[in-house]
């Protein structure tokens, strides 16, 4: 067998290597870097994959990102934080599926950075994970990502770098479906976010609090030791107790934040969709927090599920969601009379996102608005069926690989298999196998595993989805096809969970 591949011997082969050209067609590794027996992001393999998915007369897409320091409004709260624009999200990425995408990215930060497709099962050096699928973009540099957009669908894009997550670094991409109806009457983004950039601290500090602290954020406070093995104790802040737990999810959550934004506006001063009544509306929504499930409701009104993670499901009625961070849902509404709050409840925590939708005459809603329906009946997303078009055929699988998922808040450590990134070997999976992972979850804290360049099924319910909340001492198993050579990252969608080992490389070998 060739030579074991860990993190560490990845990121030390960089040094030795050509590095991703700034524009899309050169971008290859050159050198050593990787095992002779696993993909390269760049080889011959990705290219005839990207190769097949272009289509004679495919349309190109182009866009700029620009991430700089910039002052954000909260809603009369004037932040300083690094964004794509100065307001959050950053700017709305549209293309149709079988569309090329070509976005320019110009780093005005003083560090350097990357863009992450979340979700999209794109060519895999264009990922944009540094040190594994490119080099970081370097202050002042630019890098320009060029893929096909296979499959239609709500997706975000991200930094993969640090903690950059946790800032305003994040925006929507919506591929369109050429062949869907489209019956509804109005269409709604919303980003939901938990906020700490420019209110005293930056997620830098936080996580370096984390970690020095013994496992909570001390500006914060004792926050999160409820998902600390062998301790079994509930989250205190500094202010007093505050309990990081939830009935649906265990552990909720390491962070306490000041602020919880819908489309990046805290609840005192929220957006508002002006619609009429007995309109419909597609409601696009995006958990892009760090540390923050969010529990969804509409005031006055039951939603319908129609998709999550951009692929269709069975449609579903409820009264509230919960979406767990990298996760999205696209919902529809029929829209009642008057002035109604759209609230994202951070669970477990203490605080919330409000956002308004207005058809008539009435009063905007108070900050601290409780909607009924957030205690009613509430899907977990992982639960749903699929669409008939998008089962995944029942198979055999040809390799299996078990992540136990553990960790502890003091020392602020999260493993896979007992251990951190830097010292895990890959996953290692053929071209065309049917692959098997089996998330068993040993803490007590929950985690959104997310997996690069592929849509799996939850081999439970068969809904296809590429990021899945795996909630303490339970075990998620998942399956796809491995049809998208290349390096892939399987990770936490904790971002504080992954930047501290919760991290595997998912490899294709030749």
């Amino acid at each position: 067998m060739s030579p074991t591949l860990t993190r560490r011997r990845l990121l030390a082969g960089i040094a030795g290597t050509v590095g991703i050209a700034g524009t899309a067609g050169a971008a290859a590794w050159a050198g050593g870097l990787f095992d002779p027996r696993l993909v390269a992001p760049g080889g011959d393999l990705v290219a005839r994959t990207e190769a097949a998915r272009r289509r004679a007369g495919a349309r190109t897409v182009s866009a700029r990102l620009n991430p700089r320091p910039v002052t954000l409004d909260l809603g009369g709260r004037q932040v300083q934080t690094w964004g794509y624009q100065d307001s959050a999200p950053g700017p709305l990425l549209r293309a149709r599926a079988g569309d090329v995408l070509r976005v320019e990215v110009a780093n005005g930060l003083a560090t350097e950075t990357s863009v992450h497709w979340h979700g999209v099962a794109l060519r895999n050096d264009m990922d944009g994970v540094p040190g594994v699928t490119q080099r970081s973009i370097a202050a002042g540099g630019t890098h320009t990502y060029e893929f096909t957009a296979p499959d239609p669908g709500t997706y975000f894009y991200h930094p993969h770098s640090g903690v950059q997550l946790d800032r305003a670094l994040y925006g929507v991409l919506v591929v369109d479906d050429p062949h869907e109806a489209g019956r509804y009457d109005q269409e709604w983004i919303v980003v939901l976010d938990d906020w700490v950039d420019g209110t005293g601290r930056t997620p830098d500090d936080v996580l370096a609090s984390l970690q020095s602290m013994g496992g909570h954020d001390d500006m914060a406070g004792m926050n999160g030791m409820a998902g600390m093995e062998h301790g079994g104790m509930s989250g205190m802040s500094m202010g007093g107790m505050e309990s990081m737990t939830s009935p649906l999810l265990g552990g909720a959550g390491d962070v306490v934040y000041p602020h919880y934004l819908i489309n990046g506006r805290a609840p005192d001063a929220p957006v508002t969709l002006t619609g009429r009544p007995r309109q419909r509306v597609r409601i696009r929504l995006v958990n892009a927090a760090s540390d923050t499930a969010f529990r969804i409701a509409l005031g006055g009104h039951r939603l319908t599920v129609t998709h999550t993670d951009g692929f269709p499901v069975t449609p579903t009625a409820c009264d509230a969601l919960v979406l767990g961070m990298g996760e999205r849902a696209d919902v529809t509404v029929d829209l009642g009379d008057g002035v109604f709050p759209l609230v994202a409840v951070a669970e477990g925590k203490s605080g919330q996102g409000v956002a308004v939708v207005r058809t008539g005459a009435g009063s905007p809603p108070a900050a601290t608005v409780h909607p009924a329906e957030l205690d009613l009946r509430v899907l977990l997303t992982g639960g749903l069926s699929p669409a008939d078009a998008v089962k995944l055929e029942r198979r055999k699988a040809d390799r299996v690989h078990r992540l136990e998922l553990g960790g502890s808040m003091m020392p602020y450590r999260w493993t896979i298999n007992g251990t951190t990134t830097d010292k895990l070997d890959p996953l290692l999976v053929g071209q065309g196998e049917r692959v098997r992972l089996e998330f068993v979850n040993q803490s007590t804290m929950f985690h959104p595993m997310h997996v690069h360049g592929h849509t799996f099924a939850v081999t439970d319910t068969g809904v296809r989805k590429d990021t899945v909340i795996v909630v303490p001492k339970q075990t998620v198993a998942v399956e796809f096809d491995a049809t998208n050579p290349g390096q892939w990252m399987t990770h936490c969608h904790n971002i504080y969970h992954a930047e501290t080992g919760m991290m595997i490389n998912l490899a294709y070998q030749e």
